[in-house]
């Protein structure tokens, strides 16, 4: 198995506020496991994180996290939400700084 941090994404564009945690967290998971997404199996959804609209999608393999990174665009769909969410994913790194980050959560 390997190391966690292999086997982890870093989403960022996810809306803050509109629904309960934990609802966002099971969306998330759902999003990550279908395999239009390119998904797979998930070990584990870290949301909330210190920097809003920042979640962690740790896979069970790291060949998803390569699946996952070719798809051209995530969009965060659900019934539970009034429109698509677009959203930026990204290779976990142990020491991506909280600059890039913010960066990465900019507006476009």
């Amino acid at each position: 198995q390997a190391a966690k941090s292999a086997r982890t994404v870093v989403i960022a564009g996810i809306p803050d506020g509109l629904l309960h945690d934990d609802v966002m967290t099971d969306i998330l998971m759902i999003h990550f496991q279908m395999s239009k997404n390119n998904g797979g199996d998930v070990e584990e959804v870290v949301y909330p994180t210190r920097k809003k609209g920042v979640a962690y999608v740790t896979f069970e393999d790291e060949e998803v996290v390569e699946s996952v990174l070719k798809k051209d665009e995530h969009r965060l769909e659900d019934k539970r939400l009034s429109r698509y969410y677009p959203l930026k994913v990204t290779r976990y790194c142990e020491n991506v700084s909280s600059f890039i980050i913010y960066l990465l959560v900019l507006p476009l």
